[in-house]
């Protein structure tokens, strides 16, 4: 479990965690690092469990790239798929509005996620999506993980139908040494077609300026 100034992060797997020390590593003062910055060869244990998304011109978000566990986890090449259709039917506007929310307001979030498989089997997986910039300065990629909770050996032979997103939360902030002598929860958001996630977003954002501002 990681912590930073602002509470704690529950970011509980050796994936999440060294991807986001790396892209935190290579943004340094920026909100995000320019896409140019990744470099595979910093990370090569990790290739296999990362993927990258993009927008395109009709308006939706695509794989570009996606590493070989993942697309065996679902069985298929997943280059080129609208990262949407990974998730379960009620849930594809608010996976779409909330990976948009992450690029538009620069700030990576944290997913728990249960995956299941086509014959019935389930399997908890933690996800994290980074934004990254072009050179024009736009968040218009995504740098993120899948990594399994725990290891499950039919995850290597059944294929995942669908995820189905169980919360998110935001990582504002960047993390450092220094604890805070009471730790406080950070804020939460939960993924719903009841609440719009920029309104979430426009909040949250607010009330980590008003906790800086104290």
């Amino acid at each position: 479990m990681l912590r930073n100034g602002t509470g704690w992060c529950e970011m509980r797997l050796q994936t999440t965690i060294e991807i986001f020390d790396y892209w935190n590593r290579i943004r340094g003062a920026a909100d995000a690092p320019l896409k140019s910055q990744v470099e595979p060869s910093a990370v090569p244990h990790l290739l296999q469990s990362l993927f990258i998304l993009e927008t395109r011109k009709g308006g939706d978000i695509g794989f570009r790239l996606a590493g070989t566990r993942i697309c065996d986890l679902f069985g298929r090449d997943l280059r080129g798929e609208r990262f949407s259709s990974l998730w379960a039917n009620g849930q594809l506007a608010d996976i779409e509005r909330t990976a948009m929310g992450v690029m538009d307001h620069a700030m990576p979030a944290l997913f728990n996620a249960t995956g299941y498989s086509t014959v019935g089997h389930q399997a908890s997986f933690e996800i994290i999506m980074m934004p990254l910039r072009s050179p024009d300065g736009a968040c218009d990629r995504l740098l993120g993980a899948i990594a399994p909770a725990a290891a499950a050996s039919w995850l290597e032979i059944v294929p995942l139908e669908f995820l189905a997103l169980d919360r998110s939360r935001l990582l504002p902030g960047k993390f450092d040494k220094a604890a805070p002598a009471e730790p406080r929860p950070i804020n939460r958001i939960v993924a719903g077609k009841s609440i719009h996630f920029g309104q979430v977003m426009r909040r949250m954002v607010s009330q980590l300026l008003s906790a800086e501002a104290r």
